[in-house]
């Protein structure tokens, strides 16, 4: 359960999203041609592996280069690019929708907040891969949630956003589906707080592919 404050929240998901956007995406698909990302132990980095692991990883309130470990907070991302040894910039050409985040900008990270998003990834990603074991979960940087689709429909968790102030997890079938399970404008949304833990977001998945298939 989470007591941030919501400001807090919305802050911290920015921030974070700028850095998957500006310091992993953009550089991972000049470098490697690919904007996709994973969640990994204490946050989220590229796909892309240097030595024995992603090469830019988020690591709590630090960016991982290599062996290089780099404080974020009250830098700016192009601060943090330059002594990573990349250029900040999201990815070019690849999609429209995106955090609106300057490389200029300093970054703000909340303690508490940023505890509970890494949380609620680390949760989301266990959940996924519990439900389709076959597929990959993939952090999409544009809109900055973990997700995996099945049958056309997509299982995922999001930090929040302007609809859904915290963390949560969502189903969102292709095509419209009606009933009392789909509660939301894209299909059906559930706070990782209602839902606990892994297991319990693992439900959500289960119950809502088989409301899927009605």
């Amino acid at each position: 359960m989470t007591t941030t404050e919501p400001g807090a929240l919305a802050t911290t998901r920015r921030t974070l999203h700028g850095i998957a956007e500006l310091l992993l995406a953009g550089p991972q698909h000049r470098n490697a041609g690919t904007i996709r990302l994973q969640v990994t132990p204490g946050g989220f980095g590229t796909v892309v592996e240097r030595d024995a692991g992603p090469w830019l990883r988020v690591d709590g309130p630090a960016l991982l280069s290599g062996h290089t470990r780099i404080d974020l907070a009250g830098r700016t991302y192009n601060e943090v690019a330059a002594t990573a040894g990349i250029r900040a910039g999201a990815p070019e050409d690849v999609y429209r929708d995106g955090a609106g985040v300057d490389a200029n900008e300093r970054i703000t990270l909340d303690p508490d907040a940023l505890a509970t998003i890494v949380r609620a990834f680390e949760d989301g990603d266990r959940a996924l891969r519990g439900f389709a074991p076959e597929l990959t979960p993939v952090l999409w940087p544009e809109h900055f949630d973990v997700a995996v689709t099945v049958d056309e429909v997509n299982y995922g968790v999001s930090p929040g956003d302007t609809g859904i102030g915290e963390p949560y997890a969502y189903v969102g079938p292709h095509r419209p589906r009606s009933g009392p399970f789909w509660d939301a404008p894209f299909g059906a949304a559930r706070t990782v707080r209602q839902l606990g833990d892994t297991a319990g977001i693992q439900a959500f998945f289960d119950e809502g592919r088989a409301e899927a298939r009605r």
